[in-house]
């Protein structure tokens, strides 16, 4: 029987790369799009998509009771939605914070809030992993992109909440940490630099994959960092 999970943001770099990766290794993965949208890729075999405004709790509520009702069990969810803005304290009102909370904060909590409770139900357990930030790790880094890191530093504390209520369930959550990734947008904005240092997201799939597999039973608490030399 193939195992369940689900991505959200799948249509972003780091979503195709996952979806690619946990389809060709047999996973039967379920995707969340904008609405109106669709994943903008296409793919080797079924996927499941549906339409859901992360940012509004309502909407995915309602799109996670669907997911559960029509395919049981969740075995793991990778929360990878998310949103950059550069900026130091001078530079970051309310406005900015509520636009980073919104991208990177509150469409991981809003999924992860219904996946956590069907988890605690299953047999089995499940998996959840984020997507964190170096800059939430390094105050260095941190302090001229505010917002995003700001938004970013409360993944960390969810996976910690969530791992210490979920432990007796063999629920567990993750966080991935990556440096710069690899992508034609980052490329364009710093030309100058050794793209051959950054991350690939295929690289950051292949982690996601691994924590999911059966190899990763044993993980607990993580924080994975995929620095490469960046």
């Amino acid at each position: 029987m193939k195992k369940n999970v689900l991505v959200t943001g799948a249509s972003g770099n780091l979503g195709k790369a996952t979806v690619l990766k946990l389809m060709n290794e047999g996973y039967n993965v379920i995707t969340t799009v904008t609405p109106g949208k669709s994943l903008g890729f296409s793919v080797d075999g079924e996927i499941h998509e549906y339409e859901a405004d992360l940012t509004d709790e309502k909407s995915v509520a309602s799109v996670i009771e669907k997911i559960i009702a029509e395919h049981t069990t969740l075995h793991a969810a990778l929360l990878l939605v998310g949103g950059f803005s550069a900026g130091s304290i001078r530079d970051t009102d309310g406005g900015l914070l509520k636009k980073m909370f919104a991208l990177n904060f509150d469409t991981a909590y809003f999924v992860a809030r219904p996946v956590f409770d069907q988890m605690l139900t299953q047999p089995n357990g499940g998996k959840l992993i984020f997507v964190g930030s170096r800059p939430a790790l390094k105050p260095q880094e941190g302090k001229n992109v505010l917002a995003y890191a700001l938004a970013k530093s409360l993944i960390f504390k969810l996976a910690d909440f969530l791992n210490a209520e979920g432990s007796s369930k063999n629920v567990t959550a993750s966080v991935i940490v990556p440096s710069t990734i690899d992508t034609e947008v980052n490329r364009k904005a710093m030309p100058d630099k050794d793209f051959s240092a950054w991350v690939k997201p295929e690289e950051i799939a292949d982690a996601i994959a691994f924590i999911c597999s059966d190899y990763g039973k044993p993980l607990r608490e993580t924080v994975l960092k995929i620095y490469n030399r960046s």
